[in-house]
């Protein structure tokens, strides 16, 4: 093992949060604390790569045992997180220069960026520019995405906690909507998230005891949207079952490629800010066959959800929060830590590293022999996959009936290079 002596860390959290992201934040602040040898103090950004940008470093070392450790059971960024692409090398340079500047100023070796295909980008762009600068800074990323997508790795924290919400969500309402459907809704709409990818939409195939139990209908971003034969499909299940359970991805699109609903523009990152469609499909379903309906989008809901989070995911997010650090004190760098499926049944897992390179910018569709021939529902391949992410309970203590989630404080390093960075 290669260590530095005297040597700080940076930790940060990017883009949109998870339940688990924050067990990954344990999995690095504690495993740091066990090598003050190696890694003197961990540093988080205050909001993102944005704490570096404009030196808002929140000292962890200030942090009791308690706090850290009440990171596992708590949802969202602890640190605050942000939709901040630094961008190409060669076009952003000074804001690479500035980070490098800021953690020079602060004794940092080790980078750990927690996030997306973007992040992942970050990061190896970094690593590139502190190897141009012959400097020592270790480059690590951390896999995070309720959407799935990262290459590389067989599963992204974050989504087997969401694919357990989703499941179980659309088979409560459908639950309540087949109670109700003799004299009332005969049709329900879960719009969930996932921008290109329907991982998140398959997961509530999890749902199905046997293939005609809700969710009828899954709309997948990959399956172009065909009107005749989706209202055809509704008409015929309410004629079946008495009524019919949709599952639609935001990102579904109709046979030219465009997106069903875009009518909110893109976020920071340059991507379609999404939302709306299961208005917009039960507004089909009435003008089309003239059923009443009822319509819910999951948004922040599916994410957050750390109440009814897969064991399965918040060990894993551990994990390799753990094993980046892991890796850094071994001298790797632009590397991301992957999770590494060994058998479906029994599941079992393990870590391992690629290179930023095979990840940043990249994303991984659901594969054709997931879905259904008929393009709305999942195969029993897809549900070998996707059913050990969602096993297992791992529930917050509660208190007076509601989690009890850690409100870490946040308290921020003495500023050094001390001047504005314009963002």
């Amino acid at each position: 093992m290669v260590i530095q002596k005297n040597k700080n860390g940076f930790y940060a959290q990017s883009g949109g949060v998870t339940a688990v992201i924050n067990a990954s934040a344990y999995g690095v602040l504690n495993k740091a604390r066990q090598h003050p040898g190696a890694i003197q103090k961990m540093f988080a950004g205050q909001n993102g790569i944005l704490g570096a940008l404009e030196e808002n470093l929140i000292d962890t070392s200030l942090n009791s045992v308690e706090e850290i450790s009440g990171l596992k059971t708590t949802p969202a960024g602890a640190f605050g997180s942000c939709r901040y692409k630094l961008g190409d090398l060669n076009k952003n340079v000074e804001k690479y220069r500035r980070i490098v500047e800021v953690f020079k100023a602060h004794n940092i070796s080790y980078f750990f960026y927690n996030g997306g295909g973007d992040s992942q980008d970050t990061t190896k762009n970094l690593a590139e520019f502190v190897k141009e600068q012959n400097l020592d800074i270790k480059c690590i990323g951390i896999p995070k995405t309720i959407d799935n997508d990262l290459p590389e790795t067989d599963c992204c924290p974050g989504f087997g906690s969401v694919a357990k919400y989703v499941a179980t969500s659309i088979l409560e309402a459908s639950l309540d909507v087949s109670s109700m459907a003799a004299t009332s809704t005969k049709v329900f709409i879960l719009e969930v998230m996932g921008r290109h990818a329907g991982w998140i939409a398959s997961s509530g195939g999890l749902a199905q005891d046997n293939e005609n139990d809700p969710p009828h209908i899954i709309l997948f971003p990959e399956v172009p949207f065909h009107l005749h034969s989706f209202t055809k499909k509704v008409e015929e299940t309410v004629g079946k079952f008495g009524f019919c359970s949709i599952i639609v991805s935001e990102g579904v699109k109709l046979e030219n490629g465009e997106l069903l609903t875009n009518a909110r523009g893109t976020d920071a990152f340059g991507h379609a800010q999404l939302g709306g469609v299961a208005p917009l499909i039960a507004q089909v379903i009435e003008k089309e066959l003239n059923l009443k309906n009822h319509w819910a989008i999951a948004d922040y809901l599916q994410r957050s959800a750390r109440h009814i989070s897969s064991k399965t995911d918040v060990d894993q997010a551990e994990a390799v929060g753990r094993h980046a650090v892991e890796l850094a004190l071994e001298g790797k760098t632009s590397v991301m830590t992957t999770i590494e499926r060994i058998t479906n049944q029994p599941y079992t897992w393990g870590l391992g590293s690629v290179d930023l390179e095979k990840v940043a910018n990249r994303e991984k569709m659901l594969p054709s022999d997931f879905i259904s021939t008929d393009g709305f529902s999942i195969t029993e391949k897809c549900r070998e996959y996707l059913s050990p992410l969602i096993e297992g309970e791992a529930y917050p203590d509660y208190q007076k009936g509601i989690p009890r989630y850690t409100k870490l404080r946040r308290e921020l390093a003495s500023k050094i290079v001390n001047y504005d960075f314009p963002i």
